[in-house]
């Protein structure tokens, strides 16, 4: 059997790199063509906010306008006025919790996209410098209706495990870049913290190098207004790493004239709801009110996106006022930015007041300390990046040693630590380590006895020489390694039974190419009961592959009647490697096709990631109404948990995996809309979505 760890637990802005000079070329992001207005002089994209809000609606097409979130707007604007709205609990001043997830390839501290945590905060100490106006920072400006919003950012101190944390989320994906498409599909959902807790963002190395980066609009929460909510596991800010922070405050590796941290200051706008100072359109408003383009009075109108400094620039004379360029929301250069005005701070307050996973960031306390130790070790796993490719005819290499991060998250140094770990619950190895770590300072750790695979445990027992002061987060583990059902042999017999349906039941038996080797129906039917529709077909199948068997049922219920149950077998000789006693669908839509996958190989030492195992994995029914089931690839042993949330981010449900049977979800409790199942198989993530009748 196959072990595998499962954890079933944006507004794109900004470019980066050469600024020369460049001939503008027509670019499409998300499906849909930039309007060359919006691209730099030197050839870049800074944002494409409209294209990807199109994209994201196509997606979720249930979801609500911008003409309704802008009526809504509009109405909590006045009320929020007329009520006079304490806009936190704080003396007025709202703190938002971060937590920065640094994305990066084995890249060592401060290399690469691996940026220092200097780099980190100073991008913290950046957007609270812009968004409180503060006297004596680049931020500071004497515009008459240049406004300190109020908000200020922190980065988190406590984990969502309830463990101290410095807010920094270092993950190793083992990719070099990442497109958007990649960072949602598969960044996002692998690493985000909980949304309404947290404000997310991401450092990442872009594969698209004209991107600086992008965040999700928030959303209202007037009822009816909205058929379903856009996926919480994707909200929040991502930026190329050479624009996250500043160089004025620290080294790294830096693009100017996006160096001075305004990207996230931007798209911290858009997170809080902000638009682009001209509304994505390229014509100036037809009356003295820049309300129609982006829905604040006091930002002058404007044709277009402006960048580098464009001083004294007013490119819409009929209306009064220069354009704004130094407004966070327009395109211009870093150092030229340092507004916003009174009615964008109105719109932020009035998100972070309504908006959902927006209203509960403010009261939200992970920004708050908890108690501290003096020595309190954490350790973490980290993915271990495969070196060879993963085809089925090529043999799998010894596992390479594992490496562990050691975190002091105690208050004094940490010198000293032993660990404890092994595989699969086995022999037990010790190992010493000695060093100096300053509070939240990390060291890698390989461990010297760690070339198995299966699940890797590993426990601190000791800090500086005594028994570790806290133990919730003293143990880490992960599954390194798999193998497919498996049979050494070049025969295999099929026999499949079905129910009495037999014209509902087709199958395919592919090799790892996708190549079909057999196959088989659609059959008979009969009056009733199970009935026998390939009887002990014996298969000729060459050395060294794998393969996989795909049986389809058109009606959507499996191989069922409501009465009867059928299955299906591979065996070689005396070995069994897939055995499907289970394919029954409850609740499908009539007519619904539905398939079950099974895998097996005839070479035990062939690599498991030669398929592509998520393309397997599904959801039935959907929509569901008492209960969905997540599907998992037949041949696969399946260990570990999942995590449901609804669609505002908040979780549902949280349940350990030990048989088939717990992946069988009930919803009776659900209320109607959209739900998230976070699923993680191995190094793999996948985000599975269905809606509650």
């Amino acid at each position: 059997m196959k072990k595998i760890t499962l954890v079933l637990s944006f507004l794109i802005c900004f470019s980066t790199i050469a600024f020369a000079q460049i001939e503008k070329k027509e670019k499409t992001v998300f499906g849909k063509k930039i309007n060359p207005e919006f691209i730099s002089p030197s050839g870049h994209v800074r944002c494409v906010s409209t294209e990807y809000d199109q994209y994201l609606r196509e997606q979720n097409p249930k979801t609500e306008s911008v003409a309704l979130f802008e009526k809504w707007m509009d109405k909590k604007i006045k009320e929020q006025k007329s009520l006079q709205e304490v806009a936190s609990q704080s003396g007025g001043i709202i703190y938002i919790p971060v937590v920065v997830h640094v994305i990066h390839n084995g890249d060592g501290y401060g290399l690469g996209e691996n940026i220092t945590d200097e780099q980190v905060q100073s991008q913290i100490t950046v957007m609270n410098q812009d968004y409180r106006k503060l006297t004596g920072t680049p931020g500071f400006n004497t515009n008459s209706v240049g406004a300190d919003t109020q908000v200020e950012f922190v980065l988190a101190k406590v984990d969502p495990n309830g463990n101290p944390t410095n807010g920094i989320n270092r993950v190793n994906l083992c990719q070099a870049s990442w497109s958007t498409t990649a960072i949602n599909s598969t960044v996002k959902p692998t690493t985000i913290w909980d949304p309404t807790q947290y404000m997310n963002m991401w450092s990442v190395n872009f594969t698209d190098s004209t991107l600086l980066g992008y965040a999700q609009f928030p959303e209202s929460s007037l009822g009816g207004m909205a058929t379903t909510a856009q996926n919480p596991t994707t909200d929040g800010v991502v930026a190329n790493y050479t624009t996250f922070g500043s160089s004025a405050l620290a080294s790294g590796n830096f693009s100017p004239p996006y160096d001075k941290g305004r990207t996230m200051t931007h798209e911290v706008g858009h997170f809080l709801g902000l638009r682009h100072i001209w509304g994505d359109n390229s014509a100036c408003p037809a009356t003295n009110t820049a309300l129609d383009k982006d829905f604040v009075a006091d930002t002058p109108a404007a044709n277009s996106a402006n960048f580098d400094c464009p001083t004294g620039t007013n490119s819409c004379p009929s209306n009064p006022g220069n354009d704004m360029i130094e407004n966070y929301m327009d395109y211009t250069d870093d150092s030229c930015m340092n507004i916003f005005t009174s009615g964008q701070k109105d719109r932020i307050t009035t998100v972070l007041n309504n908006s959902p996973r927006r209203s509960t960031l403010k009261t939200s306390v992970k920004d708050v300390a908890i108690p501290l130790f003096a020595n309190d070790a954490e350790v973490k796993i980290e993915n271990l990046c495969s070196t060879t490719s993963a085809t089925c005819t090529n043999t799998n290499p010894a596992s390479p040693s594992k490496n562990i991060l050691l975190y002091n998250r105690g208050t004094s140094n940490l010198t000293a630590a032993t660990l404890s770990y092994n595989f699969n619950g086995g022999t037990n190895y010790t190992q010493n380590w000695t060093g100096n770590l300053a509070p939240n300072k990390y060291a890698i750790v390989t461990l010297t006895n760690s070339t198995s695979n299966g699940l890797l445990t590993v426990t601190v027992l000791t800090a500086n020489g005594v028994t570790d002061q806290r133990a919730s987060n003293n143990v880490a583990t992960k599954t390194f390694g798999s193998v497919l059902s498996y049979a050494n042999a070049t025969t295999f017999t099929f026999t499949l039974i079905g129910d009495s349906y037999g014209t509902e039941t087709t199958w395919s038996l592919k090799n790892q190419a996708g190549t079909t080797l057999y196959s088989g129906g659609p059959y008979s039917d009969i009056t009733t009961g199970t009935q026998t529709l390939v009887n002990a077909e014996v298969w000729t199948l060459p050395a060294n592959g794998c393969y996989y068997l795909t049986v389809n049922d058109s009606y959507g219920d499996g191989l069922y009647d409501g009465v009867s149950q059928g299955s299906y077998t591979i065996t070689a000789g005396t070995t069994t490697v897939v055995n499907v006693t289970d394919f029954v669908v409850l609740g499908n839509p009539a007519n619904t096709l539905v398939s079950r996958q099974s895998y097996f190989t005839n070479n035990a030492a062939l690599e498991s990631d030669s398929f592509e195992l998520f393309d397997s994995v599904s959801l039935y029914p959907n929509p569901a109404k008492d209960r969905v089931t997540i599907s998992i690839p037949q041949g696969i042993e399946v260990t570990g948990n999942f995590d449901v949330y609804n669609a505002i981010g908040q979780k549902i449900t949280s349940k350990n995996v030990t048989t088939e049977s717990d992946l069988t979800i009930n919803t009776n409790s659900y209320q109607a809309g959209m739900y998230f199942i976070n699923l993680t198989i191995g190094e793999y993530s996948k985000t599975l979505r269905f809606i509650k009748e």
